[in-house]
């Protein structure tokens, strides 16, 4: 059955943006991305939804498609606080920064898809340098099913906790720093962040992916609820379409859940793969109608 969304003006099965959403948050959730990042694209190449709109409508379905999967992330152990406030107090300021950017000087998506196409296209680079590299200890196999992350501290200078037998540590200025500037991006177009985040903490930061991804998740939680108030409250024409993204929303919450049921069964390495897969489709996606110019 086809219908016309009135706010956003979308006609388009309504199956379609359930199944989208299902499939890209399943996969997502293992290693702490929403796939918001790619549901940007196909909002804007196949449902042809291009007003400033679609930044709030991808952040509604973050709104809905996240809780779930924090919530079995919470009640298995696996997330990480000291990352999760590092990741959050970096972004929460950009969102507002990102809403006004984006109403003022990128309404023109032009402006934006060379330079996120470059971001992803690196970290692609060190996620596959990680994965096709010279093995790691941490690309074994699944860590136990009840491994809890534990000993969590905090500081302004090095954080630390312990996750299936062993000790990790981490600066958070740099996390804090990169947050800060996905946080102007991500209010800007409505990618909560983690397409980024994730990435970063698990490549250049060097931290293990079962580890990442209910601190990257709760931390574009945060950030998607704050950007969906301050577009809903702004010019008229950049507020969501709530409809199709809870449309979109209740398709990553089933997806993101089960993500992360089976994520623990999961070894890290095929995880890897496909954040880097992910990425790079991304990537190509922004980068391409520059090839062809």
């Amino acid at each position: 059955m086809r219908y016309t969304f009135p706010v956003s003006g979308v006609t388009t099965w309504v199956v379609l943006p359930f199944a989208v959403a299902f499939f890209l948050a399943f996969f997502g959730a293992m290693a702490g991305v929403t796939g918001a990042f790619l549901l940007l694209p196909f909002q804007l190449s196949v449902l042809g939804y291009t007003a400033a709109g679609v930044s709030a409508t991808n952040f509604v379905y973050n709104v809905f498609a996240i809780p779930g999967t924090v919530t079995r992330y919470g009640q298995e152990g696996r997330i990480n606080w000291p990352l999760a406030l590092a990741i959050t107090g970096g972004s929460l300021p950009g969102i507002t920064v990102g809403y006004f950017l984006r109403i003022t000087y990128l309404t023109d998506l032009r402006y934006f898809k060379p330079f996120a196409g470059l971001v992803l296209l690196y970290l692609a680079w060190l996620v596959g340098r990680s994965v096709f590299g010279k093995a790691r200890k941490d690309d074994g196999p699944a860590p136990e099913r009840t491994a809890r992350i534990s000993g969590m501290k905090y500081g302004f200078t090095r954080m630390s906790f312990s996750f299936a037998g062993c000790d990790y540590d981490f600066d958070p200025r740099p996390i804090f720093l990169v947050s800060l500037i996905v946080g102007v991006v991500g209010g800007a177009y409505g990618i909560g962040g983690g397409a980024v985040l994730a990435p970063f903490c698990i490549a250049v930061m060097r931290l293990p992916v079962h580890s990442v991804a209910g601190a990257s998740l709760l931390g574009t939680l945060v950030c998607s609820v704050v950007g969906v108030a301050v577009y809903s409250f702004g010019i008229p024409e950049a507020r969501p379409d709530f409809l199709l993204g809870a449309l979109f929303g209740v398709g990553g919450m089933v997806g993101g859940y089960l993500g992360a049921r089976c994520q623990k069964h999961i070894p890290q390495r095929p995880i890897k793969i496909g954040i880097f897969i992910m990425l790079l489709f991304a990537s190509f996606r922004y980068l391409l109608p520059l090839l062809k110019n």
